[in-house]
């Protein structure tokens, strides 16, 4: 059997999925919530309720704030208490909507909780929704991207004139080590998945779908087969382990075997990348009218490891039995990122905590070698230690000559570097840095 992959660059770290075959754990939904208007990428949802004000589970308690954005609705019924600052995993302060339930509240919480898998919609009523109308849905449900950017899936489903699309790619390769959430909902929900495949399709005016799943999953690939066999135009496509396999422009290569040009979106190939769990949200935001309110997550601390479907707004640290780690990643190892706490709410782009003391420390830096390690690794063609080396010199339009921008931030470079230098570290500060000065040129050429 033929395993696709990309081409350039990629690394093989260990896997650690320590959660793998773990069943996903229901946790009860909290007496409380902390709901951050900013889930995603793009502008900030914008609050519609009040201090005092009562809401339902489900409500929307934060508009999309344009666009790029989504709304944020309530997993809980209750009184809102305040809007006031919370801290994310990082200490940054950011505008939240603190929601306390009472005895009645989470009675009718739990009342809606056990029908929250009836379908609002009969097939016979999904058969009449067009493409438009699945937009709609998606949108107005909060849905965003659940692999970890959380861009907004309407926004991936309304190309640019001119762009046609072509193929939904799902990303169910789940590379990242330790992280196995995305197998776990995959070999329970394959027919939900599939179907939520299918009303992407239909969003986006296609007729091919493929799941793609790197090949370290059997039983999410075996799931999802059976599932599809009976869909007209979805394929389960087998990966090789290989990271980044689930980088967004290394997925299209793989699957289609184009490009994605240098500066150019992804629609560009004709494909519109979504991750599997967002699939799932599709399947439950059309078929079963909910909004996005949960999601699975993988807890990892080095001996153990839990999949937990969590309530946004859910505080992180009641998550991990009061563990006290040496250090605390969101996400997984390669692109998460360090946590100063756990007093911080759950939200739309967590998927992982991870507590393995491996992860921890860093090895002495040393000078670099000048190997190439880091290059031949970069998953995108770019000379990494060039460009870390431009970043911290300040070297700016040296660094975005030298496509600094098209960096993924997978941490291959780090990863495969043998003087445990911080490559991604100055590749990342460099990247921010120029991109920001191309938007401002953007911005001023348009005066």
């Amino acid at each position: 059997m033929k395993l696709h992959t990309f081409k350039i660059g990629g690394i093989h770290p260990a896997e650690n999925k320590i959660a793998a075959g773990k069943p996903i754990e229901n946790i009860p939904l909290p007496a409380e919530v902390v709901l951050p208007v900013a889930q995603h990428i793009g502008a900030p949802a914008k609050p519609v309720v009040r201090k005092g004000d009562k809401v339902k589970r489900g409500d929307c308690v934060a508009e999309a704030g344009g666009f790029v954005s989504a709304p944020i609705h309530t997993p809980i019924s209750g009184t809102v208490m305040k809007i006031d600052s919370c801290r994310t995993p990082q200490g940054m302060p950011v505008e939240a909507i603190y929601i306390k339930s009472d005895e009645a509240d989470r009675e009718a919480d739990a009342e809606a909780m056990a029908n929250r898998n009836t379908p609002k919609r009969s097939e016979i009523e999904l058969a009449t929704l067009d493409g438009k109308t699945i937009v709609n849905i998606i949108k107005e449900a909060g849905i965003v991207g659940l692999g970890g950017a959380t861009f907004p899936a309407h926004v991936k489903l309304s190309p640019p004139p001119g762009s046609k699309p072509e193929i939904v790619i799902i990303n169910a390769a789940e590379c990242e080590p330790c992280l196995s959430c995305d197998d776990m909902l995959m070999r329970e929900q394959p027919k939900e998945i599939v179907k939520g495949v299918s009303l992407l399709m239909r969003a986006a005016g296609v007729n091919r779908g493929v799941i793609a799943i790197e090949n370290n999953k059997p039983e999410a690939i075996a799931a999802l087969t059976d599932a599809a066999a009976m869909v007209s135009g979805i394929e389960v496509m087998p990966m090789k382990v290989k990271y980044p396999q689930g980088g967004e422009k290394q997925l299209i290569e793989a699957v289609i075997g184009k490009e994605v040009p240098s500066g150019a979106l992804p629609i560009a190939t004709g494909a519109i990348v979504q991750n599997v769990a967002t699939a799932y949200a599709v399947y439950r935001a059309v078929v079963l009218g909910e909004p996005l309110m949960d999601r699975v997550l993988t807890v990892h601390d080095g001996t153990t490891g839990r999949n937990l479907r969590v309530a946004f707004g859910t505080i992180l640290a009641t998550l991990v039995d009061n563990k006290e780690p040496e250090k605390i990643i969101i996400g997984g190892p390669m692109m998460g990122r360090t946590a100063s706490t756990l007093q911080t709410p759950m939200i739309k782009g967590t998927s992982g905590i991870l507590m393995d003391g491996r992860y921890a420390h860093r090895r002495e830096t040393e000078n670099c070698i000048r190997c190439g390690k880091c290059s031949d690794a970069c998953p995108m063609g770019l000379e990494p230690f060039l460009l870390s080396t431009l970043s911290r010199l300040q070297e700016w339009d040296e660094a975005e000559a030298n496509k600094i921008a098209n960096c993924i931030e997978c941490g291959s470079c780090s990863y495969a570097c043998p003087a445990s230098r911080p490559v991604l570290d100055f590749v990342r500060v460099g990247k921010a840095k120029v991109m920001g000065i191309m938007r401002a040129r953007a911005a001023a050429a348009k005066k």
